[in-house]
């Protein structure tokens, strides 16, 4: 009897280490899961992503803070240089400078003393512009210059756009521009196609300027 029970006894130990076994197993099975959940591969994928957005994102401030181009160097004045500014007599570079003149004994705007400068007041003389009250004398030129009648009007003149006129002696500035308005108006002898030239380049003074410092 006791040999019989034993017999029996023996598959039942048997079947009980198997389901212990499988136990084990399915317990090992299921806490490797979760650790294979809990695996960081992805998280460089993730990482790479977000890395790649701050580079992206610093091309548009690159390009806002990038520096304007500087402007460009403004040319030499007679202000700049701090010099005084002549009207050339005639428009004779080396002829007489003259600077602030009364005009009492008449100041020739032209080479053939057409165009003349009276008794003349200055409000404003500068390196850059002269401003000033006074006569102009005009030729007509009718039938000729040299018989034509000249008028006297009373004119506002502004001096203005000066050069640098080169010399063994140094350097000086001339005025190049002449502008005019006459408060009482221009006779009908000096109106339509006899008007006086206004404003009034002295290309002569230009071109000795530009030819003198040349070199």
């Amino acid at each position: 009897m006791l040999i019989t029970n034993a017999r029996r006894a023996r598959p039942v130990a048997a079947w009980a280490a198997l389901a212990g076994f499988a136990l084990l197993v399915t317990a090992c099975s299921s806490s490797s899961s979760p650790a294979a959940a809990s695996s960081p591969a992805s998280a460089p994928a993730a990482a790479s992503s977000s890395a790649s957005a701050p580079s992206s994102a610093a091309s548009p401030s690159g390009l806002a803070s990038a520096p304007a181009s500087p402007p460009a160097s403004p040319g030499v004045t007679a202000s700049d240089a701090g010099t005084s500014t002549f009207l050339a007599q005639g428009q004779d570079i080396n002829g007489t400078a003259l600077y602030r003149p009364a005009c009492d004994s008449g100041c020739p705007l032209s080479g053939d003393a057409t165009a003349i400068l009276d008794r003349m007041t200055w409000r404003t003389w500068s390196a850059t512009e002269a401003v000033g009250t006074g006569t102009y004398k005009l030729d007509a030129c009718n039938p000729s210059c040299a018989a034509g009648p000249v008028y006297p009007v009373p004119a506002v003149v502004t001096l203005s756009d000066p050069v640098k006129v080169c010399s063994s002696s140094g350097t000086r500035w001339f005025w190049t521009r002449a502008s005019f308005t006459f408060p009482v108006g221009l006779p009908k002898a000096l109106q339509g196609g006899n008007a006086p030239k206004n404003p009034w380049t002295f290309s002569t003074v230009a071109t000795a300027a530009r030819q003198s410092c040349a070199g």
